[in-house]
């Protein structure tokens, strides 16, 4: 009895990963961070990771209801870009600002280039970006979980912090990036699931560690005082918005790790993270096409 072969396009070999699986893996690797970042800073810090959550899948939702279009929300990764979104925020940032931060990345980044996979940058970072821009004051406004006052994050001023203070979170900051150890912790548990690779935050860091070395920097305010882990680890490796093969990642890398200490050592911002992380964004298509591999026989004239 004769087998019938059916012929398909590429690709051929198939993944059991899927996108929701994928968003809930980086969820639950943040969640460490985000959940100690609330007990830090207390209820306005959950406040603000609950507005920036719930507005960005009502963003996503009402979006694709008003295109009639099949509904996302069930992929998880409007929940992702709330949180990543939320944990770079001050816990006093004011609410409404923080939901149309939400609304920007939902709508203006994700959704108007095409949706999740058509995004030229990461959603979350872009609208922070946007944020610091249109609401410096609101958004400079941080908390020190010690005496619980207004203050600059360590970057921003001469800090007398210790390195165990500055790795575990005790000081001012974004409500998700001041613990780097849980970050890491999360980064490890990304990797053992093979939902990102070592490349781009080893890159990332190490170039930053290594510049600011020669500079002769505080290693440990530039490694642990600003959003050098969070950014590294968790928007930089966003798989849309990065390079697809390994050399481009280690370009990649090096070249956000560069740009941020170039901003922080010369520039007038204390932070670079997500300006740097937005500029390797806009040239990862340049990166692409020149780390990929040509197929065999490409470009050459067949002989008669």
């Amino acid at each position: 009895m004769s087998k019938l072969l059916k012929v398909t396009s590429s690709p051929h070999i198939r993944h059991e990963d899927s996108t929701r699986g994928i968003m809930l893996d980086v969820i639950i690797a943040l969640l460490p961070a985000a959940v100690y970042g609330c007990i830090l800073f207390g209820l306005s810090a959950a406040l603000v990771l609950i507005t920036t959550v719930i507005t960005a899948v009502a963003a996503e939702a009402l979006w694709n209801l008003a295109l009639k279009r099949q509904q996302t929300i069930g992929d998880f990764s409007a929940v992702l870009t709330g949180l990543l979104l939320g944990m770079n925020l001050s816990s006093q940032t004011p609410l409404w600002i923080a939901a149309i931060g939400s609304v920007v990345a939902i709508i203006v980044v994700k959704q108007m280039f095409g949706g999740l996979g058509f995004n030229f940058a990461n959603p979350a970072m872009t609208a922070r970006i946007v944020l610091l821009v249109s609401f410096a004051g609101q958004m400079s406004n941080y908390v020190s979980p010690i005496d619980v006052v207004s203050s600059a994050t360590p970057l921003a001023k001469e800090t007398t912090f210790t390195l165990k203070q500055m790795f575990f979170g005790m000081h001012a900051g974004s409500i998700g990036e001041t613990s780097s150890f849980l970050l890491i912790i999360g980064g490890v548990y990304l990797m053992l699931r093979r939902v990102i690779k070592p490349i781009i935050p080893v890159a990332f860091i190490g170039t930053v560690a290594l510049a600011t070395l020669i500079a002769g920097g505080d290693l440990k305010l530039a490694l642990f005082g600003g959003g050098l882990m969070l950014g590294a680890i968790f928007m930089a490796t966003d798989y849309v918005t990065s390079p697809t093969t390994d050399l481009g990642k280690l370009i990649f890398g090096v070249g956000c790790g560069l740009i941020t200490f170039v901003i922080r050592q010369f520039g007038s911002l204390p932070e670079g993270v997500s300006y740097a992380i937005l500029l390797m964004n806009i040239l990862t298509p340049h990166i692409n096409r020149f780390t990929l591999s040509k197929p065999f026989g490409a470009g050459e004239v067949a002989k008669q």
